[in-house]
């Protein structure tokens, strides 16, 4: 039995090492990629561009704190998701008021760098989806970092359409449009991580009450 015991500690501690090096990876890149969507967005105008590096900024933030609670116990990892859907809600409440005030000055975003920087950040969030992939079932707080990552991957695609039909039609709807698609994603996931964060910690208060 204590060999046994041994050796699932020792299995445990594995995946808790291949999940963070996992997180550092994806933090880096979200990091970088905010700098450069949110320099960008503001240079060409789009409220599309600024959404999705809010959410780039929005999502290192989340893997930073699923790092830091990794070795924490199932409260502390409930609770982080928790978290990580308020955080999503804000950003999304957020990407809505930009797309108004888009929609209001009327400016028209340049397309061309829409889809030069929309091409990049797609590259790069494949890259941390297929990351984490592997770990989507681990638990909820790997699988929350997943949702933020495939939302990462629709949204760009989004931005990439958006650029297309600024270029053809030379109109600011197509950026807005987007823009709110995205806002309206993310608070649909949000809503998604915080009714099974909310469960779980109910669970486990209950679990604790118990013993």
């Amino acid at each position: 039995m204590d060999a046994c015991c041994e050796a699932k500690s020792r299995e445990v501690s594995a995946l808790r090492g291949r999940q963070a090096r996992v997180l550092r990876i994806v933090l880096g890149v979200n990091a970088a990629m905010f700098g450069v969507e949110f320099a960008a967005g503001l240079l060409a105008g789009s409220t599309a561009l600024l959404g999705d590096s809010l959410d780039m900024l929005g999502d290192a933030l989340v893997y930073g704190f699923s790092l830091y609670v990794l070795d924490k116990s199932l409260v502390w990892r409930a609770r982080a998701a928790l978290v990580k859907g308020l955080v999503m809600l804000a950003f999304g409440a957020g990407v809505l008021v930009e797309a108004g005030v888009a929609l209001s000055t009327g400016r028209v975003p340049a397309a061309s760098a829409m889809a030069g920087v929309g091409a990049a950040a797609l590259a790069a969030n494949a890259f941390c989806f297929a990351l984490l992939w592997r770990h989507r079932a681990d638990d909820l707080n790997l699988r929350s970092t997943w949702l933020c990552s495939r939302n990462d991957l629709l949204a760009n695609s989004a931005v990439l359409v958006a650029a297309a039909l600024v270029a053809r039609v030379g109109s600011v709807w197509p950026d807005v449009l987007v823009g709110a698609g995205i806002a309206c994603l993310f608070l649909r996931t949000a809503t998604l991580v915080l009714r099974e964060s909310a469960a779980e910690l109910s669970l486990l208060r209950a679990m604790h009450g118990a013993g």
